[in-house]
């Protein structure tokens, strides 16, 4: 049972405190960024329950200990070096025992960790704190400290707990996309290194290539969706190669051998399926189409090229003249521009062409 010096009748639940937590359910839910996450919770926390300040701490991977991850007040950044014990201080007994706790005195409860208040400066006089539990984890406690008037009641306890199970959820969602993240930028690390052995001269390959899909997308307008696309589709659009001389991957795709106009369809399908690729997926598959429709594997022409495709159809040339043809600087720069130009309406779009162009002025004619 939360302990309370004060009438365990909460707040009325009326209608606008009832629109105010179903509009921070809304922003919890589509909040990636836990730091910011992190702060609309403590802010939501203290108009909720009208309190002079707030903090939550989070478990540490090992389960032994409580860190403070967002605390206001002018001082509060002292508290982010300390971490408390489980089963210590009143948070720490919460994180523990997973039950929530109201002390408005808590110059009488034994459990109070003082040495947080002398590092902020702060001084406590009542708090309320709940746990934030997930699928049965601990994910952490959030706590509101000094009511403005009044005490905490248990129904302050319901409100807190009702934002802590919300905020449970998205923290948690958040730490797995980090995570998802961080393993994915590996794995196109890994990728990068794949591509570079695939042929003579590809040491670089897909960083510039990606780098020139993304300066020509910048300067067609293209949104920040089609420009990590652009990006991904410039890293890996020759990946296919990992399967020309791979007998179990040909048989997959159907052939005993493999050629170069395969190139685009294995590279595509290598990727079907990963979520965060899917939009570059048109891009690769279609690099090898011309704009007069005589490309290649659809012989798509025009605008019913996606337009990934026809600026990677661009930046696979361009790049491959580098390798080709041993130049570099304004003299690659300049060969590289006239090549595109003679090729504007029949190989290229024309009006990627002049994006081209565009990137290339903007950067003392070279890429």
């Amino acid at each position: 049972m939360a302990q309370t010096n004060a009438s365990t009748q909460g707040p009325e639940m009326n209608v606008d405190l009832a629109l105010e937590l179903f509009s921070i359910a809304g922003s919890l839910s589509s909040t990636l960024d836990l730091d910011f996450l992190l702060q609309k919770i403590g802010a939501a926390a203290e108009q909720l329950t009208e309190s002079e300040a707030s903090s939550i701490m989070l478990v540490t991977d090992d389960k032994k200990h409580l860190f403070f991850r967002v605390a206001s007040g002018e001082k509060a950044k002292a508290l982010k070096t300390m971490t408390l014990p489980m089963g210590q201080g009143i948070a720490g007994w919460v994180a523990q025992n997973r039950q929530p706790q109201t002390v408005n005195d808590t110059s009488s409860d034994p459990r109070f960790a003082g040495k947080f208040d002398k590092a902020s400066g702060f001084t406590t006089r009542s708090l309320c704190c709940v746990p934030m539990i997930f699928r049965g984890e601990l994910v952490g406690v959030v706590e509101v400290l000094n009511k403005k008037q009044g005490g905490y009641t248990e129904g302050h306890v319901g409100l807190l707990s009702s934002l802590a199970s919300l905020a449970s959820v998205s923290i948690t969602n958040a730490k797995i996309i980090t995570e998802q993240k961080n393993f994915f930028s590996h794995v196109l690390e890994i990728l990068v290194g794949v591509v570079e052995t695939m042929k003579p001269g590809y040491e670089d390959y897909p960083v510039r290539s990606a780098k020139l899909a993304c300066e020509i997308g910048r300067a067609l307008g293209v949104d920040e969706y089609d420009y990590r696309m652009l990006y991904y589709a410039g890293i890996l659009h020759k990946i296919g190669y990992v399967a020309f001389k791979n007998p179990r991957m040909l048989a997959d795709m159907g052939v005993t051998s493999a050629n170069e106009e395969m190139l685009p369809t294995f590279s595509s399908r290598l990727l079907e399926g990963t979520k965060m690729l899917e939009g570059a997926i048109p891009a690769i598959r279609h690099h090898k189409e011309r704009f007069d429709g005589t490309g290649y594997p659809g012989k798509l022409a025009g605008e019913a090229i996606p337009l990934g495709g026809r600026i990677m159809r661009l930046v696979s040339d361009m790049e491959g003249l580098r390798i080709s043809g041993g130049l570099k600087g304004a003299e690659l720069g300049a060969r590289a521009l006239k090549e595109a130009e003679a090729g504007a309406g029949n190989t290229y779009d024309p009006k990627v062409v002049e994006a081209f162009a565009a990137v290339l002025e903007s950067q003392g004619g070279s890429w």
